[in-house]
């Protein structure tokens, strides 16, 4: 059994295309069913993300004729596009290259942003389904459980995951924590409700805030993205009065002019009564004005701020490149000896069975006839050992060919030659 994947992602396709080859839902658990009709006898892992659309198929008869050009024509049937689409748009991978492929997918050194922590989860989510649905099988189980395993050990021996590399992600995980100890019991306003405001929301309910309040100058929008993360939203006009309870002021608007000026604040801060605010402006043009941090109890980080702390967290992620690879490699080698051998084991141990028992047999012929001649045990025992090398020495050479054989990833070659010469049985 060989692993295979044909798939495609942010590096080579459009997010037009993936947009069309991706699976969700019932259709997602339908493909999966419809897989293991099309070919009865693999087992399948489906994962499909804004990011990527990924097939991770083998199959253990090769009658089945999983192949590249087969698995395509079935996402082409799935999604009713032509197969030469598929095949010109998604790359192929198989035996180690494609376990190396998924182990670098799991750790995240293939996202859009090395580091980030979902694709993990994405992962275990696609295999949990295989084996939800049945489709999973003893090859998948190895390399996905693997996969995970890698994930972690680079989590653990590499810095990649712990630098932020986005502005919101630096904003909320290393600025408001040298403020704050905890988000949990502080008055969060947000000022805009476009994208940034977006990205920034999922870091602030990680950090425990429970207390968000959005405000825009279409109410409507601002409603919408509430909804969707369960926090409040307000009308624009009401931002003077929000300031006064304000601990945290986020400023992700496309406003030309500042929205809150040093004067401004100057009004209500007598009404704060002294508390501090942490103002995160993340917006170009500014949202508000750089005279804010003149105030003794006001802590002012601007976008040109974040963006060098972002520089230099992705600085030192590319230095934790190489030992993340060197992770990656390690697994991936101890993962295929495990097939190896796994693969490999139940047939040389009955070849080396089938040989030890013929040795004994002759040699036990051989004992009875010397021991008739009176011949010195002595003389025997190193016939014994003459037989036990010979064994050995016929057996090296074609054995070590299967292993090879088996390593360059062609487990129907000589592994089944080997089986049928020596009559072994069915594996």
């Amino acid at each position: 059994m060989k692993l295979q994947m044909i798939g495609c992602s942010h590096h080579d396709a459009a997010v037009e295309f993936r947009e069309r080859i991706s699976f969700s839902g019932d259709h997602l658990v339908k493909a999966l069913t419809d897989f293991r009709d099309r070919f009865p006898a693999s087992e399948v892992v489906l994962l499909s993300t804004c990011n990527r659309v990924e097939f991770y198929a083998s199959s253990r008869d090769d009658a089945d004729n999983l192949t590249r050009d087969t698995v395509a024509e079935f996402l082409a049937n799935q999604h009713r596009i032509s197969t030469d689409e598929v095949v010109e748009r998604m790359i192929y991978r198989s035996g180690p290259e494609a376990i190396e492929h998924l182990f670098s997918v799991a750790a995240s050194l293939d996202s859009m942003v090395v580091g980030e922590a979902q694709i993990l989860s994405q992962v275990k989510q696609a295999y949990n389904l295989a084996c939800l649905n049945g489709s999973a099988g003893p090859l998948t189980h190895a390399v996905f459980q693997a996969a995970n395993r890698t994930a972690k050990r680079v989590q653990q021996e590499t810095s990649i995951h712990r630098r932020r590399v986005s502005v919101p992600s630096v904003a909320v995980g290393e600025v408001v924590p040298e403020v704050f100890d905890s988000l949990a019991d502080k008055h969060v306003l947000i000022c805009g409700a476009g994208e940034m405001s977006e990205e920034t929301l999922p870091y602030l309910k990680q950090a425990g805030a429970t207390k968000i309040t959005i405000i825009n100058r279409n109410l409507e929008r601002a409603k919408a993205l509430a909804n969707r993360f369960d926090v409040q939203a307000d009308p624009w006009q009401s931002l003077h009065d929000y300031l006064i309870e304000a601990d945290l002021l986020i400023g992700t608007t496309s406003a030309p002019e500042p929205i809150l000026t040093a004067s401004d604040f100057q009004a209500i801060q007598n009404k704060r009564k002294g508390r501090i605010l942490l103002v995160l402006d993340l917006a170009v043009p500014r949202d508000f004005d750089p005279k804010l941090g003149d105030f003794s109890d006001v802590y002012l980080y601007q976008i040109d701020d974040l963006q060098i702390a972002c520089d230099r967290n992705r600085r030192e992620r590319e230095k934790e490149h190489p030992k993340a690879k060197q992770i990656i490699a390690e697994e991936t080698s101890r993962l295929i000896a495990s097939l190896n051998h796994r693969s490999t084991g139940p047939i040389i141990e009955r070849l080396r069975t089938n040989a030890e028992e013929i040795k004994q047999s002759e040699l036990d012929r051989l004992r009875n006839k010397l021991m008739q001649l009176n011949v010195d045990p002595s003389v025997f025992s190193e016939v014994e050992k003459s037989f036990g090398r010979l064994t050995n020495k016929l057996l090296h050479p074609p054995l070590a060919s299967v292993r090879d054989d088996i390593a360059g990833g062609h487990q129907r070659g000589l592994l089944e030659a080997l089986r049928h010469l020596f009559k072994l049985g069915d594996e």
